[in-house]
């Protein structure tokens, strides 16, 4: 093999080095090596062999296995698409006719992989250089070391200089995934931990009035301005298994986005991302939710935004195992039931969008940062304002027994509030009617409360404790017929009620 056309082989690879590609393999004692771009995922991957062709069915072989090789790196690298420009380094041509078989592209793996192939050798190499300069508006040049006993030291020196670039190269990237150690992961873990054992002593996790208490996601306190119960619901988890689940998720995927982004980007990331999860989860579904799901997915986000940012690493690295798990999620979330997808699916969007503005450590993207912070704000204002001006339909059982504990609580205001959101025609409208009278007497609202009490025996003409209520109301105004009528009722639908009993007696007493 002539040495001085390994100069060749070695100076073509610290130039495409130079020019933003990188090593991705080596092999056959680095006579081959393959390189890709770190900018354009779209460029042609490079494979570059030095190897005195002596036959061309030798040159044939070694192109169906780089199609094959190519074909297998595609797939590995999630592509669509791959094209590659195949070059060998030869000092002289095959001995016999070869040019026919570069004349046309390779196309493999049902037309996703087009290879082109060159040969470099002595008699064409400046019209090569030229074309090469020409395909990637670079100017590649070449310069050939006279003979001397010093040709192999010096060809060691220029192969020791590319692989320490390319090792510049490989550490520059790990910097990449190393902007800080993990502290923001750990604490969200240990405040979701400490959360599920607090609501397990207030009345348990899988409790609804207790998620609601303790700050979920409930669309009627939310249009009511608690606007917290955005970011709360992140700390709270139904039952141990969805703390352990999402514990162990951010376990494993928190620690690395806080190390890409670094502790405070990380922060907003998680933050936004939550917030974002539960004003989906606001605007496409009524119930209760809770749980750290929307913000984990928004780690999901950040990752994708990373490798909307750096292609090739991503998808060399953690892109197919990410876009894999971000997929089964998903279709798990909508296969089985009781699964908030619209929080998981805004927590995937509101993650991406989050690190658009923040961006990652030590790389300006102005112009991007701006943009994503206008579509952020847009979109943001837009939910919002959508949802606080659209009507609601909420569960109305799960309302009135809201509302009857805020009662028990005497948290008037607040039970009066929630019973507004029940539908005169709902089959709770009776139950609302009655919750509502309760809470205008305590406020000495009289006649609001006879109001309401009509309607709620309108709605149920069963509802023995209106007609009882209603006797009393009648009886401190002293219109003894009325109220002896309203009792009479309230007896009758409940003859065993010693209280609906008592107050009859009196009332005839009176008479």
């Amino acid at each position: 093999m002539n040495i001085r056309f390994d100069f060749v082989y070695w100076q073509l690879i610290l130039q495409f080095l130079h020019q933003h590609y990188q090593i991705i393999r080596m092999a056959n004692h680095d006579h081959e090596v393959w390189l890709e771009s770190t900018r354009n995922r779209k460029a042609p991957v490079i494979r570059l062999v030095r190897y005195d062709i002596d036959w061309s069915s030798w040159l044939q072989r070694d192109m169906e296995y780089a199609a094959h090789a190519a074909e297998q790196l595609r797939k590995k690298q999630f592509r669509r698409r791959m094209d590659v420009l195949n070059i060998y380094i030869t000092t002289y041509p095959p001995v016999d006719d070869w040019t026919f078989r570069i004349a046309r592209p390779i196309v493999a793996g049902e037309r996703r992989i087009v290879m082109q192939t060159m040969v470099i050798h002595h008699q064409n190499m400046d019209a090569m250089l030229q074309q090469l300069s020409h395909l990637f508006q670079h100017s590649f040049s070449i310069q050939l070391p006279e003979e001397s006993p010093y040709i192999e030291y010096e060809l060691e020196w220029l192969k020791q200089k590319t692989l320490s670039f390319a090792e510049e190269q490989l550490e520059r990237e790990k910097k990449i995934f190393e902007h800080g150690k993990p502290f923001f992961t750990y604490l969200f873990m240990a405040a979701q931990i400490a959360m599920f054992f607090f609501l397990e002593w207030k009345g348990g996790s899988t409790n609804t009035l207790t998620l609601i208490q303790y700050g979920a996601k409930f669309n009627p306190l939310i249009l009511e301005g608690e606007w917290w119960r955005f970011f709360t619901p992140i700390v709270l988890h139904i039952g141990f298994a969805h703390l352990f689940m999402n514990t162990l998720a951010l376990y494993y995927l928190g620690p690395m986005v806080e190390k890409l982004y670094g502790p405070l980007r990380f922060l907003f990331i998680y933050l936004f991302a939550g917030f974002f999860g539960s004003l989906a989860s606001f605007l496409f579904t009524s119930s209760v939710s809770a749980g750290a799901s929307g913000a984990i997915f928004g780690c999901f986000g950040a990752l994708l935004y990373f490798g909307i940012v750096h292609p090739p690493l991503f998808f060399r690295t953690i892109g197919v195992n990410i876009l894999t798990v971000i997929g089964i999620n998903l279709l798990f979330g909508l296969v089985v039931p009781g699964i908030d997808n619209a929080g998981h699916i805004g927590g995937l969007i509101g993650g991406f969008l989050a690190s658009g503005v923040v961006h990652l450590p030590k790389q300006r993207w102005h112009k991007l940062r701006l943009l994503s912070f206008g579509v952020t704000a847009l979109l943001t204002a837009l939910c919002l304002y959508i949802g606080f001006h659209r009507p609601f339909s909420e569960d109305p059982k799960l309302l009135v027994a809201l509302s009857q504990q805020y009662i028990e609580q005497k948290q008037y205001d607040r039970a009066y509030e929630l019973l507004k959101f029940i539908d005169v025609d709902d089959a709770f409208a009776a139950e609302s009617y009655f919750l509502r009278s309760y809470i205008e007497i305590q406020r000495k609202e009289y006649e609001a409360a006879k109001k309401h009490l009509r309607l709620a025996i309108k709605k149920n003409p069963q509802f023995h404790e209106a007609f009882y209520n209603l006797a009393l109301l009648y009886l401190e105004e002293k219109n003894y017929e009325q109220a002896k009528e309203a009792a009479s009722r309230a007896a009758r639908l409940e003859p065993n009620n010693k209280s609906y009993q008592r107050l009859l007696r009196e009332l005839e007493q009176l008479d």
